[in-house]
């Protein structure tokens, strides 16, 4: 069943229509996942810090699956103005998804009725970022989209993502080519601002783990953190046992591997993690993001490596110039910085060799296209500039 916990919160019951006053721009953010809530915590920080804003944090979808529920970690930091449920724990699969987006889509209506947003923002292409803006779409609101145009040929969620480019009115594509691609699909150049990746926001200041922490979380060498890409459990079983051989091959130290997110295969996936007995694995269901990247930063200074199929391999690792191994069709499109080696296949043999590649890449001399770290202020900034009633805007006019 759905986590207990966030449900019996008083802070997210359904209540009256909520005013703003005159001038303000009322603008709700949807959180589906663990993963996203980290890209989007710069821009929720740089709407509550303005004057003529006010946030609307909702979260949904993944947040609230037991036994994570990643929904306390985002009510910690923000005020939660509702939650919407959607995936049910211990149901996964093609047909699972399709009842969560429905009944998805239906609760986001009724609650953008009630919060009346001016404007509806989203990240990406799980199916929490496509229900919030179909139901912002239709309803008649203005969506602005986050990381769009970008490529992830190897799952379902590519064509979710550029769905939500053609509901969105707003775009914020991390980078040029993201950007050119938006205007390839149609959407009017006006319409597309080059933000970079949120992200990047902060990754500057991140500290390696203390010994303390590092200690806690096993010392790893190696981070490994592989999702499903929709085949059978037994597939993704194997792949990912396959993966866990490779690793322990490869790496002298010792491995820490992440639970993966809530993609048709996970159960296959989850069940060739607990069936690794090795003594030099740890298994972690979730760490905080500032734990994770502070890890990363650790590993990118003591010659350390990401494995698996996480974007965080292409942007977060990047920027903190970890190099990283990405192995099978997830990621395949993506824009590559020059931490990522790509495995030739699945094969324990090509995994290995993708390592120990990585493990010789020179690191100060990585680079990424992702920007400046300051996305989440310009794109607070550009929703505040942004009329959301403007029939220029809200009418979707292909370009050619």
């Amino acid at each position: 069943m759905i986590g207990d916990g966030w449900n019996d919160d008083p802070s997210v019951r359904p209540g009256p229509p909520i005013e703003t006053a005159p001038g303000i721009r009322r603008i709700a953010i949807i959180t589906g996942t663990r993963a996203e809530f980290g890209l989007l915590k710069p821009v929720m920080f740089a709407t509550l810090a303005r004057k003529d804003c006010e946030l609307l944090v909702i979260a949904a979808g993944s947040h609230l699956i037991s036994p994570a529920e990643t929904y306390h970690d985002v009510k910690a930091i923000f005020a939660v103005a509702d939650a919407i449920p959607m995936q049910i724990a211990g149901k996964t699969g093609r047909n699972a998804d399709v009842q969560a987006l429905g009944g998805g889509i239906s609760r986001f209506g009724r609650s953008f009725e009630r919060l009346a947003p001016d404007w509806v923002v989203v990240l990406g292409d799980r199916i929490e970022a496509f229900a919030a803006a179909s139901a912002a779409s239709i309803g008649g609101l203005a969506v602005a989209h986050i990381h769009g145009g970008d490529r992830a040929e190897g799952v379902a969620d590519e064509a979710m993502r550029h769905a939500i480019t053609k509901l969105a009115h707003l775009h914020f594509p991390a980078t040029k080519e993201s950007a050119d691609r938006l205007t390839k699909l149609g959407e009017r150049p006006q319409h597309i601002h080059i933000t970079g990746s949120p992200a990047i926001d902060g990754l500057s200041e991140v500290t390696p783990i203390d010994d303390a922490g590092f200690i806690e979380y096993g010392a790893p060498e190696a981070i490994i953190l592989m999702h499903p890409v929709g085949r059978t459990d037994e597939q993704e079983e194997a792949v990912m046992s396959d993966l866990v051989t490779a690793s322990l091959s490869s790496v002298r130290g010792r491995i820490l591997i992440l639970h993966p997110n809530f993609d048709p295969g996970r159960d296959g996936t989850l069940r060739a993690i607990t069936s690794t007995t090795d003594k030099r694995v740890t298994a972690r269901t979730h760490i905080p993001r500032p734990a994770f990247l502070s890890l990363l930063k650790r590993l990118a200074a003591s010659g350390g490596v990401l494995i698996g199929n996480s974007s965080a391999a292409l942007i977060e690792a990047a920027a903190l110039k970890l190099p990283a191994i990405d192995i099978g069709p997830r990621q395949s499109g993506r824009e590559r910085p020059t931490n990522v080696i790509t495995s030739a296949g699945e094969h324990p043999d090509q995994v290995s060799r993708a390592i120990t590649a990585a493990q010789k890449l020179d690191r100060a001399s990585i680079t990424h296209p992702y920007g400046d770290g300051h996305s989440g202020p310009r794109i607070a900034a550009l929703l505040a500039a942004t009329n959301p009633n403007d029939p220029k805007l809200l009418r979707k006019h292909c370009t050619y």
